[in-house]
């Protein structure tokens, strides 16, 4: 890893050595954050290492989280990251917002702080983004900690008819339909680039200049819908977003808890939002559908709540795991879990965990070999050997 101390403070620019040249140019990668301190210091961890030969600017905006966050992540890439602490908790658009416009890249890369990123993603939105004039956003192929596609990579517009689908099940009945599943367009194969309605908001590479002149994120959306949003006039103003199907990784939920109330009633308020401003005319069928969604999910999310309360405990009563440390120091990181027996090479056996240490892999390889030994009995750790912290999937350190 770079020596962080003799790195300029706001412009990155590294003179590494890479596998894959980059064309000339500016990136500033913009990462909103509340509360998930050290998916935020991986994050950062994974960006600085993954954009070496880029001329970058990382801008971190604080969303009140009242921990130690920025304190913690300051000290270790002060030099390296600028940082904005907002006294309040002003939402995901606004305080998006307050990097976009202060941005010096050519591009500009909106990123979830639990998320790790690739060199070869960012090689492939520039080369993209050179050879097609009209692209305006890309997202990327976002797979879990544990190496599972998220559909939300990709979705076409929520018209009402296909909001009703997604509400009411239809998409998942029929996920290869393209009458019933254009939600998370599950026809269309994640390992193809296509063009598509609407990136999310977690990993969504743009035009800065793009970003600008539609002023950013529309912040009547507090959290939830505004990538829809931003998607939608995106192709308003002419041009294109695209889904290429390069892996990162995206911890999925840890940030939010999707089961909970306040969380439907965020997002299928933002949803109205967006019917409002954007499909006035479908208020009289919309306005019904998306009340009742709030309904069904409310439900579906209690009755998970009662599931977990009375059966949950048979859930832990789970086979014996193997576990496979691979770092240059096993023992160490083995430690750091309490494993006193492991397997040190890949491929996992059945059952089994991996611990990934930084301190042997770049991020990159990490994400490769999430991707590559990833299937449903083996879950992956990442141990960070900075401070001896495991980020787990689902997890909170």
């Amino acid at each position: 890893m770079a020596n962080l101390h003799i790195i300029p403070k706001i412009l990155c620019n590294f003179a590494h050595n890479i596998a894959r040249p980059i064309p000339d140019m500016d990136l500033s990668i913009v990462i909103v954050n509340y509360r998930v301190k050290f998916f935020l210091e991986q994050t950062l961890a994974s960006a600085i290492e993954e954009t070496q030969g880029i001329s970058a600017e990382i801008i971190v905006v604080d969303n009140n989280s009242g921990d130690d966050s920025i304190a913690h992540c300051r000290k270790r890439f002060g030099s390296v990251v600028t940082f904005v602490e907002n006294t309040e908790n002003v939402g995901f658009s606004r305080a998006n917002n307050q990097a976009i416009m202060q941005a010096q890249g050519t591009y500009t890369l909106i990123l979830n702080p639990d998320t790790i990123i690739t060199h070869d993603a960012i090689a492939q939105c520039v080369e993209w983004m050179e050879a097609h004039d009209r692209c305006g956003a890309i997202g990327v192929k976002m797979l879990d900690g544990n190496g599972v596609f998220l559909p939300e990579s990709k979705r076409a517009f929520p018209t009402p008819w296909v909001a009703f689908c997604k509400i009411f099940g239809l998409s998942k009945l029929f996920p290869k339909s393209p009458v019933f599943a254009k939600y998370h367009l599950r026809y269309l194969s994640e390992n193809e680039a296509h063009k598509v309605d609407i990136l999310a908001g977690a990993y969504m590479f743009c035009r800065t200049s793009l970003l600008k002149n539609l002023s950013g994120f529309d912040e009547d959306f507090f959290m939830y819908g505004e990538d829809i949003d931003l998607s939608y006039r995106i192709v308003k103003a002419g041009f294109e977003n695209w889904y290429l199907p390069v892996p990162i990784i995206h911890y999925k939920g840890e940030s939010t808890r999707k089961e909970s109330m306040r969380y439907v009633e965020i997002f299928y308020g933002a949803m109205l939002i967006f019917y409002r401003k954007h499909f006035p005319r479908f208020r009289t069928f919309a306005y019904p559908i998306v009340k009742a969604g709030v309904v069904v999910r409310k439900s579906m999310a209690k009755l998970s709540r009662l599931r977990q309360k009375f059966f949950g405990a048979n859930n832990k009563a789970q086979a014996v795991r193997n576990w496979t440390v691979l770092s240059s120091d096993p023992k160490r990181a083995a430690a750091a879990l309490g494993i006193e027996s492991f397997n040190t090479q890949l491929p996992p056996d059945k059952n089994a965990d991996v611990l990934l240490c930084n301190d042997s892999y770049s991020y990159g390889e990490i994400v490769n070999m999430i991707r590559q030994y990833s299937r449903p009995d083996v879950r992956f750790h990442i141990f960070s050997s900075e401070n001896s912290i495991v980020i787990s999937p689902k997890k909170l350190s």
